[in-house]
């Protein structure tokens, strides 16, 4: 699998996404600045990492939705290349219209930083299709601004169209519905503030999150 891992001025996960790559696809993944306004020729994933992109000045991933790079993901996505944004990537994701919504400050006013239970809810997309519908895994999460809202009219739509890809089990950050990663209406993209990149062995104390690469990459194929 060709992929590619966009890097904004203030990422600090991009290493630990592309690591995963590299070791669940065996390929290096193409590291993609954000000034850049192309992505690699037949290009087959990417990933937007977490991080605090451009600092989170004005609103966390607001000024990386509009740098010069994400004009060509959002093509990419509306093409159908799957794209993957974690923690600041799901961010940026809602800011630049992939996705619908917004992640607000934690309901608590912390950073939260621990390990915490997911619900696999949808497991007919093309990053979930590795787990068991109704699944509870174990992924780590590094947020302040992680409490995913949307309108009531939204809210309905994400339920209705299964397009809720994981809930958390425990109460995180106050997030409506106690959503912790959704995806587009072609289920293409997901947004997500959990880190899978960081449960990919036993070593980090959970590899469920090794499965949602496994089972990208065995789509793609």
């Amino acid at each position: 699998m060709k992929s590619a891992v966009i890097v904004f001025p203030g990422s600090n996960c991009d290493r630990d996404l592309a690591v995963a790559l590299e070791q669940i696809t065996g390929r290096k993944p193409a590291m993609i600045w954000h000034r850049d306004s192309e992505l690699p020729d037949g290009t087959e994933f990417i990933g937007l990492p977490g991080g605090f992109s451009y600092g989170d000045y004005l609103r966390s991933g607001a000024m990386a939705a509009r740098s010069p790079i994400m004009r060509a993901v959002v093509d990419a996505a509306n093409r159908g290349v799957p794209v993957i944004g974690i923690c600041n990537g799901f961010q940026v994701l809602t800011e630049a219209g992939l996705l619908p919504g917004a992640l607000m400050r934690n309901a608590g006013l912390n950073f939260v930083c621990r390990p915490v239970a997911l619900k696999v809810e949808n497991t007919q997309s093309l990053f979930t299709a590795a787990y068991r519908s109704g699944e509870t895994i174990q992924v780590p999460v590094a947020h302040h601004d992680g409490n995913y809202q949307a309108d009531a009219g939204t809210l309905e739509r994400l339920e209705g169209e299964g397009r809720i890809a994981f809930r958390y089990a425990e109460e995180v950050n106050g997030s409506a519905n106690a959503i912790a990663g959704i995806l587009n209406d072609s289920g293409n993209v997901l947004g997500m503030m959990p880190h899978p990149e960081r449960a990919i062995e036993l070593a980090h104390g959970s590899s469920d999150g090794r499965r949602l690469f496994e089972g990208l990459l065995e789509a793609v194929a």
